[in-house]
């Protein structure tokens, strides 16, 4: 009990800092305002990397991504795909606002784009660019690279992997690291062997590691799935992708 009131206490201590780091920058994809979040380096000349939320929006764990990014030396752009007025309130809402970008690829791939352009406006340099994405961002990581988005690489965190397989397999040049728990049952081995196709197909540089007794949310302190040992390595091996692709 104690230690769940400590971590509840750490958590939201946290997450105050993270809001006083982060600075709002809103923008618009036509009538639709959409509120991002860049980090406090903004302005400067560095790399970037766009950070793709969960299905609920903008969230702790991509706010401590972009802050643990900016240490790093990165420029970080939380994106807001949904827009405002649209945040899901509860799972439902979640999974059926989600659900409507990863049928509507084209929509998903246009709002990544507009968060590029704005990371790009705060300083990132434009040929030093990534995506990351966790769960429903993750998918978004690997429509960056189906959709030729302008980036050096992407990272799939958790995300569902699938396509709709009446999708042609096309030439990526985009670097692809998928960060796949093993117990993911949103993952089937069709979705699994459908990628390794899909990216053999592209002549992609890909890599896919999968993480030992993590289910769906591994990386997520907030999550019942999470596994500290596995969200550690699958961070680090994030920020290794990266310096590779970035610096």
């Amino acid at each position: 009990m104690i230690r769940s009131i400590l971590l509840s206490t750490l958590l939201f201590s946290s997450a105050t800092v993270f809001s006083q780091k982060l600075k709002p920058v809103s923008y618009q994809d036509g009538s639709q305002k959409l509120n991002g979040l860049v980090t406090s380096n903004a302005g400067k000349k560095l790399p970037g990397v766009l950070i793709l939320p969960a299905w609920k929006g903008i969230d702790d764990e991509a706010k401590t991504a972009a802050a643990d990014l900016e240490k790093q030396g990165y420029i970080a752009f939380i994106a807001d795909i949904y827009g405002e007025g649209n945040i899901p309130a509860d799972n439902a809402s979640a999974a059926k606002t989600a659900g409507f970008y990863k049928k509507d690829y084209a929509a998903y791939q246009k709002r990544i784009s507009l968060a590029l352009e704005q990371l790009k406006k705060n300083g990132a340099i434009s040929d030093k660019i990534a995506v990351i994405g966790y769960c429903f961002g993750g998918t978004g990581a690997l429509e960056s690279a189906r959709g030729k988005l302008p980036v050096a690489g992407v990272v799939s965190i958790h995300g569902s992997i699938g396509k709709d397989q009446s999708r042609p397999n096309e030439v990526i040049s985009t670097k692809i690291l998928v960060e796949n728990p093993a117990e993911d049952k949103s993952v089937t081995p069709e979705d699994y062997n459908n990628l390794i196709k899909e990216m053999n197909d592209g002549k992609a540089d890909w890599q896919i590691i999968t993480y030992a007794n993590s289910k769906h949310t591994f990386t997520d302190p907030k999550s019942p799935d999470y596994n500290e040992v596995m969200a550690k390595r699958a961070w680090n091996h994030t920020l290794l992708f990266l310096k590779e692709i970035l610096k």
